[in-house]
């Protein structure tokens, strides 16, 4: 058969490519805001630099390794599609009804995954660690996790596989925008090397508080745009599937904001401008594997639940002793695992006949079926993870010095610094001693002429 170029489609996605590539610089902003003021450039770099070393590896032979041919279900063929050059003229990824797109804007959509995966990483070990050994970790994390795991679930791998596999044709892992491939993967990732790393000199014991909430928000804000993209755009088409996506994303977004806040009024006696953040990305979190099979009502379910979980999850740090220093863990991997396992209770028959969650008849195939999936893929992360940060801390080190730590990492990593005061101050001293001195000036002419 031979395929038409759908053009909207085509639009659609490389919209939505645009979308989700402008989530990084958020997570940047978001994550800069975090933490303290003599760190926040570091912050930001480790999402910057994570753009380009998974650009450019996705590039060489990222993207094969995740959608080449299949090789036993674990890995794509990495020279299927080894620098792209082949995919050129490609306008065969097909759509629906017979409608294709070309290649390369699938190609482009799913790059911004593969980046952001990566960056979402870093908040979990701010403020500690040589840029040289995040950098080195950016890309071996890609290739020995991210590419490998997404292949599982979207490139033909094994869990892509495993519904049909045990219970027969129809049935399947539902991981509609990244719950599995994405958040559970990045917060496994995030607790491994929290755990190697550890904390920051003073965890527990000196506030850590966040120095600019105005970035915060903005970050939050930049998110929540460009997660349209990221969940809408996963149709791959501009149909009703993707008009339910953007509408699942906004209400479950919206419920967990709420459950956020209420459960800071209730514990805390107050509601914060961070929590406002925290609950928008954890409902976003939740909403990313289920947002094409739950109807609305079950997206604000969802989202109310990761709202309460992930603002409880958050503390366990404190609990257990590790440093995730923004949260990775308590809203990426909860959050993730949360919207993972939802689907086997809300999965409605209208989208899938087999796909369907237990409170609508499916019983517990959909909801054995996500488990499965989600922690077999947390399990992977953490481990190889593990192996990775070991390899790092034991020849080329992880931990800045002691002295560098407490000075400032932006100033020692980058040779700058995020608010450089000083030509004001000094400004503002050099014109206030002007207009002294031009009084004192003026002072002195009239007590002559006196």
């Amino acid at each position: 058969m031979i395929l038409e170029l759908d053009q909207g489609a085509t639009a659609w996605i490389l919209t939505s490519a645009a979308l989700v590539l402008v989530m990084t610089p958020g997570v940047a902003f978001f994550y800069g805001g975090m933490v303290r003021a003599k760190g926040v450039l570091n912050m930001m770099m480790m999402s910057f630099i994570a753009m380009g070393t998974v650009g450019v590896l996705w590039a060489l032979f990222g993207y094969s390794m995740a959608f080449g041919s299949d090789m036993g279900g674990l890995i794509g063929n990495p020279m299927d599609y080894a620098g792209l050059t082949s995919l050129i003229t490609n306008t065969g990824m097909e759509g629906e009804e017979g409608y294709s797109y070309p290649a390369l804007a699938f190609v482009a959509f799913q790059a911004g995954f593969a980046i952001i995966t990566v960056a979402l990483i870093s908040g979990a070990i701010a403020d500690r660690v040589k840029f040289g050994a995040w950098t080195l970790f950016t890309g071996i994390w890609a290739v020995l996790v991210y590419f490998p795991v997404a292949h599982w679930v979207w490139g033909g791998g094994w869990i892509s596989k495993l519904g049909e596999n045990l219970f027969g044709d129809g049935y399947g892992v539902v991981d509609f925008a990244g719950g599995t491939a994405i958040h559970i993967n990045a917060g496994a990732a995030a607790l491994a090397l929290a755990l190697v790393i550890g904390p920051r000199i003073g965890f527990g014991t000196k506030p850590m508080r966040p120095h600019n909430m105005t970035l915060v928000m903005l970050g939050a804000a930049l998110l929540w745009f460009g997660w349209f993209g990221f969940n809408a755009g996963s149709e791959l088409a501009a149909d009703n599937i993707a008009s339910l996506a953007w509408v699942n994303t906004l209400v479950a977004t919206s419920a967990a904001m709420l459950a956020w806040l209420l459960v800071e009024r209730i514990r805390d006696g107050h509601a914060t401008s961070l929590g406002a953040a925290s609950g928008i990305v954890a409902g976003l979190v939740a909403i990313t594997p289920a947002a094409g099979n739950v109807d609305p009502m079950g997206a604000i379910a969802i989202g109310l639940i990761a709202g309460v979980g992930c603002a409880f999850a958050v503390g366990l740090k404190y609990k257990l002793g590790y440093d995730d220093s923004l949260d990775v863990v308590g809203v990426h991997m909860v959050g993730g695992l949360i919207g993972t396992l939802m689907i086997g209770f809300f999965a409605v028959p209208s989208v899938s006949e087999t796909k369907v969650g237990l409170f609508y008849g499916g019983g517990l195939a959909q909801l054995s079926l996500q488990a499965i999936a989600a922690f077999t893929a947390m399990f992977y992360s953490f481990v190889v993870t593990l192996i990775i940060a070991f390899a790092i801390k034991y020849t080329i080190g992880w931990r800045v010095t002691q002295a560098e730590e407490l000075a400032g990492i932006d100033q020692n990593e980058h040779s700058e610094i995020g608010y450089d005061l000083s030509p004001v101050y000094y400004t503002n001293r050099v014109q206030r001693t002007l207009v002294l001195s031009k009084e004192d000036l003026a002072d002195d002419k009239t007590g002559a002429s006196k």
